[in-house]
């Protein structure tokens, strides 16, 4: 049985910490984590890497270290609170009508708890896996993944056989999510007294035609992802200009791209080099600078895969739902780790992840009990290798 009592008490220690990135503070957060496992006898290592940043390792050691480690993931920082005003203190982890409010609540410092909680239901039931179960707590997956990518090396994760990540799923089993292609294009003119513009070169108005090229911009894939649906292409920030009386003569966008497995990241900078040059030729003193500010690569597992077919297995029969796969349109630390490790990587959390990044943001108590005894028992049936039909 789940000792809700303990595990809501260690959810609202977690929400508790402000852990917003910039500029992570993530070390605080493996603290109480290191402490909390501690006390239920498990191995902690935390690996700071620099000032209040941190990632950890949570290990439940199975009989025979020589099997593939079953890996629970899940990243330590949280998004700003945002200008919105809250109806509950966002780090107050206040509960109403059986829902926790607080930044971190959905996404994901939920997921983080559960899985932890899941690994002390193991030690304290006794049950006995041949694998180990661990858990890798990571910094900075909500800006850069810059905890996932130390982790790559590490030993811990050179046995690994499968992986679960704690984000928000609502209590879906996602087995596929969307990379992330963000680039910045920097546009160059020449300032000049704002009552003579002819003699400046205007970058706001040389954006405002590249703007027009991305607005037609279409991808190049054959259909559309069966989970994931279509690739998306949003103009997110414009920063550009002096003062009113000046001509500007710089200009900023960045993109994010959201892309399917079926699209290279690389062949989509080189039609935006290729819209530059376009740009370039046809228009007098054009000129560009792109740079690449986040590559992360889609998410899709094997056809098949025995461990993605245990974990739907397992949602159905403890949550009685059906067994069907879903995908997501953010994405998560498994673009560092899939290329790396190549092992199969399933997405399942107690939050809902429309309330991601959002005011008042808060998980249902339900689930998040629900998803402990959702990750205990994958972690007994991943031992067993069972094969669902």
């Amino acid at each position: 049985m789940v000792n809700q009592e303990r595990a809501i008490h260690f959810l609202r220690k977690l929400i508790s910490i402000k852990s917003v990135n910039p500029p992570g503070n993530e070390f605080a957060v493996a603290n109480a984590i290191s402490e909390h496992a501690s006390k239920a006898g498990l191995s902690t290592e935390i690996k700071a890497f620099s000032k209040g940043r941190a990632n950890i390792v949570v290990r439940l050691k199975g009989r025979n270290p020589k099997k593939p480690s079953l890996i629970f993931s899940g990243h330590l920082d949280t998004v700003p609170v945002g200008d919105n005003l809250w109806k509950y203190h966002p780090f107050s982890a206040e509960i109403v009508d059986e829902k926790m409010y607080g930044r971190g609540a959905c996404d994901m410092k939920s997921g983080v708890a559960a899985l932890i909680e899941a690994m002390i239901l193991l030690k304290e039931r006794n049950d006995m896996l041949e694998h180990d179960v661990v858990f890798v707590g990571t910094a900075g997956e909500e800006v850069d993944c810059i905890g996932a990518s130390l982790m790559v090396d590490e030993d811990v994760l050179k046995n690994a056989g499968a992986m679960v990540i704690g984000e928000p799923s609502n209590g879906k089993v996602f087995t596929a999510h969307k990379g992330a292609l963000w680039l910045e294009i920097k546009l160059f003119g020449k300032t000049a007294h704002g009552s003579m513009p002819g003699e400046g070169i205007n970058a706001i108005v040389h954006m405002s035609e590249l703007i027009e090229r991305l607005k037609r911009f279409t991808f190049s894939y054959e259909k559309e992802h069966p989970l994931l649906g279509e690739p998306t292409l949003t103009i997110s920030t414009i920063d550009g200009g002096v003062k009113t009386n000046v001509v500007p003569d710089q200009c900023k966008l960045t993109l994010d791209i959201r892309t399917i497995p079926e699209i290279e990241h690389s062949e989509i900078i080189k039609e935006m080099e290729a819209i530059l040059k376009d740009l370039e030729t046809e228009i007098d003193h054009f000129q560009a600078e792109l740079n690449v500010i986040n590559n992360l690569p889609a998410l899709e597992n094997e056809k098949d895969d025995p461990f993605v077919h245990i974990a739907l297995k397992t949602n159905k029969d403890l949550n009685k739902v059906s067994v069907e796969e879903w995908g997501a349109n953010y994405y998560t630390d498994a673009s560092v780790y899939s290329p790396s490790l190549k092992i199969p990587i399933i997405i399942y959390g107690p939050g809902n992840e429309k309330l991601a990044h959002q005011p008042d943001e808060y998980v249902d108590l339900n689930s998040y009990i629900r998803s402990i005894s959702y990750y205990a028992e994958l972690a007994k049936r991943f031992q067993f290798k069972e094969v669902i039909a």
